[in-house]
């Protein structure tokens, strides 16, 4: 009976070891997996949510501009339009 008991704890700690090995080359794959999708990503010409952002801000603050722009411009040829009609 000791002998089975034995071959158990063996068999129970063999089986521990592997988990431990299994748990650490699932890390190891994973930081490498990690590590490769951040330098794939770096290679790209990818913009960052701040930078779009800021961009996007730029580009409706550009767009207002130019609408009060033109509307100043309408108001403009319109009032010359008049004095050299009249």
């Amino acid at each position: 009976m000791t002998a089975n008991n034995r071959l158990f704890d063996d068999l129970s700690k063999l089986m521990t070891n592997a988990m431990g090995v299994a748990q650490g080359a699932k890390d190891e794959a994973q930081t490498a997996f990690n590590s490769w999708i951040d330098r794939w990503l770096a290679e790209r010409d990818f913009v960052t949510r701040e930078e779009f952002e800021a961009v996007r801000e730029m580009a409706i603050k550009a767009r207002a501009e130019n609408a009060a722009l033109q509307a100043r411009l309408d108001a403009l040829e319109g009032k010359s339009g008049q004095g050299t009609e009249a």
